[in-house]
């Protein structure tokens, strides 16, 4: 079975019900066996295709991942990127802001963290954070320094989608492309990995009252990243809704969009000037002499 990354793309000017998205889909993968074979040929392909991009120097790569708890984004990161040279990434996670991070704009913190050109930058959250949870825990907006008067929440979050929009549109323009990520959870699937979170002593650390007390706040979570995905998902920076119940799957298909960004750069290795060329045949007519020596 093909992945067709068209199938997670969420349109420009969609209005999106997540209800309409499947968090189950068939498969690519047959056995487990099938699914690691098909992984390490992804992974592969993703590390020549790093190496290229970051020899090319000429395009950032910034990959975002979003998602409810124990959606499986940690997971995601590392087993995708397994096979990519760490000088050429970095993953930034961005939890609560800083006092000193609260005294700039929303966008300042992440900013900062940008990727180079032929570099790959992950966000395993992001600035999102500001129109997902902040938007459904107001509360958090009310302590964030904003003058009163643009605390209007009938206005506030176009304004911040605003402001993201035009920010992706600015790097899309400066050579970044960025690739979005939402890994879409059932709430029945949650529960389960919550439930073996507390009974697999090694997945302990992984839980906290406060994954249960967010639990609370699904429906409105929904919503939130409903209104988020209709209004920041373009063309040039689109929004990929990827199935999350089956991790493995989700792999998978989270690899084959990035592949297929990539290969859409159309990137190659810099080329040799003429000069460039007899400097190379003179250093290695020397290293032939002092072999002969």
């Amino acid at each position: 079975m093909k992945i067709n990354v068209k199938d997670y793309q969420v349109p420009e000017g969609e209005k999106v019900k997540l209800e309409k998205w499947p968090t189950l889909v068939e498969p690519v993968y047959k056995s487990k066996k099938k699914y690691h074979k098909l992984l390490k040929e992804q992974v592969e392909e993703l590390s020549s295709l790093q190496r290229l991009h970051y020899a090319s120097n000429r395009y950032a790569l910034l990959l975002i991942f979003q998602a409810m708890d124990a959606a499986g984004k940690d997971g995601a990161i590392r087993h995708v990127m397994s096979g990519v040279n760490p000088q050429g990434c970095q993953v930034f996670s961005f939890k609560h802001p800083s006092a000193s991070e609260l005294d700039h704009d929303f966008l300042w913190r992440t900013s900062q963290c940008l990727p180079e050109r032929g570099r790959i930058g992950i966000f395993n959250r992001s600035y999102y954070e500001e129109v997902l949870i902040v938007r459904v825990h107001p509360e958090i907006l009310r302590c964030q320094g904003l003058p009163h008067e643009l605390l209007d929440e009938k206005t506030i979050w176009q304004e911040r989608y605003r402001s993201i929009v035009d920010l992706e549109n600015h790097l899309y323009r400066n050579g970044t492309r960025i690739i979005k990520f939402f890994l879409h959870l059932s709430e029945e699937e949650q529960r389960k990995r919550f439930l073996d979170r507390i009974d697999e002593p090694e997945k302990n650390w992984k839980f906290s009252v406060a994954d249960i007390e967010e639990r609370g706040f699904w429906k409105q979570y929904m919503q939130a990243y409903e209104a988020c995905l209709s209004a920041t998902s373009t063309k040039n920076e689109p929004w990929y809704v990827v199935p999350a119940d089956d991790k493995k799957n989700a792999r998978l298909i989270i690899s084959e969009i990035i592949l297929d960004t990539f290969k859409a750069l159309k990137m190659s290795y810099p080329e040799t000037s003429s000069n460039r060329e007899l400097e190379l045949l003179t250093i290695r007519k020397q290293l032939e002499e002092e072999n002969q020596g």
